[in-house]
């Protein structure tokens, strides 16, 4: 049976990685930004996104604040699943391993 946390958990990250990958309308991708290093890293994760800073009238429950600080703590090995299905699989899968 799965927690609705984890049901909220599975519903943000998909619609991040469809918005990450051109499968979301263009409206969500204005919403997210790629972090990029100024100096390459041996161990930069490319998938990273922009953590925006908290406005007070939304008090960080915004999709702009909440979906990359999600999203950025997604193991790389989930983040870099392509395609969908295989995303969604290991998505579950992490998942399910962090409630059980």
């Amino acid at each position: 049976r799965q927690t609705f946390d984890n049901l909220w958990w599975e519903y943000q990250s998909i619609l991040n990685y469809k918005t990450l990958n051109d499968l979301a309308p263009m409206y969500l991708s204005s919403l997210l930004t790629r972090y990029n290093l100024s100096r390459s890293l041996r161990s930069q994760n490319s998938r990273l996104l922009v953590v925006p800073k908290i406005a007070k009238s939304t008090k960080g429950r915004s999709f702009s604040h909440l979906d990359p600080k999600l999203w950025n703590s997604l193991p790389e090995s989930v983040q870099g699943s392509d395609p969908l299905s295989q995303f969604k699989c290991r998505l579950k899968t992490y998942l399910f391993s962090r409630t059980y």
